[in-house]
């Protein structure tokens, strides 16, 4: 019944647009309402539009690019990732346009629709993407935690399960099997008339890294069952080499603007000389959203938050508890366990972790 109200409270949203104050803009000559902002990260704003020929609600981010080409490169960077996974699985968001526009300040004069201060100036990225009215896993977490209710089991761990299929596809081996495509069983890679499809110039599927798995960058589908991976602006390309200290730097440079703390692999903070980094980032922040989402913390804050430490320091020595307070089964765990291992090569990828979670759906079942 709770869900049913808040998804009542949700569509009123539809009647914002009653409002003649609302700012509106033009994209690729479509007109949409602005209708309130959602959030805002360090160069980008997220606002929820409304299509003014359909009435359809969208989220709009802008990302600002204030120093020239080099921002621009960055957030261009964001769109082709968009182009290059957005048809590739139902997990991964979709991007529905963009377009790049002069910034006036403010709402952006004609792109915006009115002035609100400052001096503005350079250029913006427009990216319009789904509106999902049940938010994200993050929006859940925080419900659960008001309400002192958990999810099940059971249920968290098919959610989960789905997030990892679309971060398969981001890893280079899973995708959604179009006409005229087939999927190699071993390997899990998509084949399009004999050819991998967005092949690498070694053969075989790019990967990349989403660098930034948390709870907040998994959107709910409208179904309440299907999660959806998004925010494409940490995408980096995988493996990337560390042949010396200056690289080792601008990669901890990267990650620290990038990768959210508590969710931030280990290998992150002090990038070594000679070294590779590669998906298995991902695969250790995968293990803290799922323990983010029984427990209701990452686990190293809940362990810096309790024992007094330092979550630096918590991370990069894996050092977490499983809470008493809450009954989860010993295949979950084990899933946790394996993502959490310090060092990368030892946790599994993501092929095998999705084994790794079957195995413990399919233990859950023959318990109940």
């Amino acid at each position: 019944m709770a869900q049913y109200a808040l998804d009542f409270l949700l569509s009123l949203t539809s009647c914002f647009n009653c409002f003649p104050s609302n700012p509106t803009l033009s994209l690729n000559g479509h007109p949409y309402k602005i209708l309130r902002l959602l959030g805002e990260g360090g160069f980008s704003l997220v606002y929820l539009v409304q299509s003014d020929r359909t009435g359809t609600l969208y989220a709009l981010k802008k990302i600002k690019c204030p120093f020239g080409k080099e921002s621009l490169d960055v957030a261009m960077r964001e769109v082709e990732a968009y182009k290059l996974f957005g048809n590739a699985s139902r997990n991964l968001i979709k991007m529905e346009d963009w377009q790049v526009v002069e910034d006036k300040g403010g709402f952006g004069g004609t792109v915006f629709g009115g002035e609100e201060g400052g001096q503005g100036g350079g250029k913006s990225v427009l990216i319009l993407l789904p509106y999902y009215q049940r938010g994200n896993l993050q929006d859940l977490i925080n419900a659960n935690l008001i309400n002192k209710v958990s999810f099940p089991e059971k249920e968290l761990l098919q959610l989960f399960e789905g997030v990892c299929d679309g971060v398969a596809v981001l890893h280079g081996v899973g995708g959604q099997v179009d006409a005229g495509e087939e999927q190699d069983e071993e390997s899990g890679r998509l084949v399009r008339g004999g050819e991998n499809v967005a092949s690498s110039s070694s053969g075989g599927r790019k990967a990349w890294a989403h660098r930034d798995i948390k709870p907040g960058n998994i959107m709910i589908s409208s179904t309440g069952s299907d999660p959806i991976v998004m925010d494409f602006g940490s995408l980096q390309p995988s493996p990337i080499a560390i042949p010396n200290r200056t690289v080792a730097l601008q990669q901890q440079d990267i990650a620290a603007e990038h990768s959210t703390l508590p969710y931030r692999a280990p290998e992150l903070f002090d990038v070594k000389t000679d070294s590779e980094l590669d998906t298995k980032v991902d695969i250790w922040s995968l293990g803290c959203t799922l323990f983010a989402a029984i427990y209701g913390q990452s686990p190293f804050e809940l362990e810096a938050e309790e024992g007094g430490g330092n979550l630096n320091l918590a991370i990069c020595g894996g050092n977490y508890r499983f809470p008493q307070n809450r009954n989860v089964s010993e295949g979950t765990k084990e899933v946790i366990k394996k993502c959490l291992t310090v060092e990368p090569s030892e946790r599994p990828d993501i092929l095998e972790l999705k084994k790794l979670i079957k195995k413990a759906l399919k233990r859950l079942e023959e318990e109940e």
